[in-house]
């Protein structure tokens, strides 16, 4: 019986369908999943995904416990079972079958890999010393950024075990709705949300409208470009709770804010997002700066590494978007000033963006850095806690997509 490969997550979500599609689909080992079919005990919001393959995925039931902790049934089973050589987890504390399976997974003989954000800051003594025991059960770590591995080094992980495997989106898709777009289409969306005004800049946020992403923020800026004169139209992708608050914020302020809603469709993400001139988050940036490059927009965010997901990496300052000072309305009016003169985004930055994308936060990248933690080869090592501008600018002539 040949030896295959597991992926155990909670549940798996619908925006890990690409990545997990390609890892079923490789040819250098044989995936099975092993996840509930429903996020309704951990994130009720978020959409579930199971594959088609009834012979590739086995559902382990979620059932929450005392104290926000999980339980996952059939992890033990998993464990101990001789038809798998390596079972990656997706590295949860609060899972507590997710700690036993690891450790009679490595006691038979399996190899163990952690799937996890890792380390986002330095943290105190107690949380340093959990995470660790916890990470050190595993033979290596697949991290979503460079900067957790900075990080786990200074934590006394040694650099070989880290392996930087970044995060992605769907981006066949992402790139066939691009393919349907062009400035004279950008125009006319613009002209669709906004009563016919093409000529105002438009800055967009595609998010789930709650509190932390401090959207009130990014209108308070735009309306202090208002007051100099400088009109930006606003378009805000998503709902939430914070919606009807940011509404009135806007009528308060005289702004002219788009609320687009929910949206889950690329062919109507890349309408929205291709018509901005950048894509500005106040709050914590994650998928959403991998969403707008993508679309070859640009992402404005704040500079406080401690307090951000780990795909803020992905901006090169001047090249790929900008990093402004974290609470500073002001700052922030500054950062959307400076993107904004032109009608769209140039050419250069349209590119940059998209070689982000292409060279590294993809699913077929990130299946081939998986793989390769699996057979055990060494880390890639990487630049730093960011990419940097020679990294985007250093590509073979067909590492971009060409521009439709």
């Amino acid at each position: 019986m040949s030896k295959r490969c597991a992926v155990v997550y909670h549940f798996f979500p619908h925006y890990r369908r690409p990545v997990m599609e390609r890892l079923l689909a490789s040819a250098a080992q044989t995936w099975v999943l092993f996840g509930d079919t429903s996020g309704e005990q951990v994130e009720g919001t978020i959409a579930a995904w199971t594959p088609a393959d009834p012979d590739r995925f086995v559902r382990t039931r979620l059932r929450r416990l005392p104290g926000g902790l999980l339980w996952q049934s059939g992890l033990i089973g998993l464990a101990l079972s001789p038809r798998y050589s390596t079972i990656v987890y997706l590295a949860d504390p609060h899972f507590p079958a997710t700690w036993l399976s690891a450790i009679l997974a490595r006691l038979s003989g399996k190899r163990v890999l952690f799937w996890t954000h890792g380390w986002l800051r330095r943290e105190g003594f107690a949380k340093r010393c959990l995470r660790s025991t916890f990470h050190r059960l595993a033979h290596g770590l697949l991290l979503y950024g460079r900067r957790a591995r900075v990080l786990g080094i200074e934590a006394g992980f040694a650099a070989e075990r880290l392996h930087v495997i970044y995060n992605s989106l769907d981006d066949e898709a992402q790139l066939r709705a691009l393919g349907t777009i062009d400035d004279a289409e950008r125009r006319r969306i613009r002209a669709e949300l906004f009563t016919g005004d093409v000529q105002t800049p438009v800055v967009v946020c595609t998010t789930r409208l709650t509190q932390v992403r401090r959207l009130d923020r990014l209108l308070d800026a735009v309306a202090e470009l208002a007051h100099r004169g400088r009109r930006v139209n606003v378009l805000l992708v998503g709902d939430g709770p914070e919606r009807t608050a940011l509404e009135n914020q806007a009528t308060r302020l005289g702004l002219t804010v788009h609320f687009a809603g929910a949206c889950y469709d690329e062919s109507r993400l890349a309408r929205y997002i291709s018509c901005a001139n950048c894509t500005v988050a106040p709050g914590k940036v994650g998928l959403t700066a991998m969403h707008s490059m993508a679309f070859g927009v640009p992402v404005l965010t704040h500079a406080d590494a401690d307090d951000q997901m780990p795909e803020w990496e992905s901006i090169v300052p001047g090249l790929t978007g900008d990093l402004f000072a974290p609470g500073e309305v002001t700052a922030i009016a500054a950062a959307i000033e400076r993107w904004t003169v032109t009608a769209f985004p140039s050419e250069s930055v349209r590119q940059a963006c998209l070689t982000v994308i292409s060279r590294f936060y993809n699913p077929s990248n990130q299946v081939r850095l998986i793989e390769a933690a699996v057979v055990g080869q060494l880390a890639e090592p990487t630049s730093g806690e960011r990419l940097q501008a020679e990294e985007v600018h250093l590509r073979h002539a067909t590492s971009v997509p060409e521009r439709p």
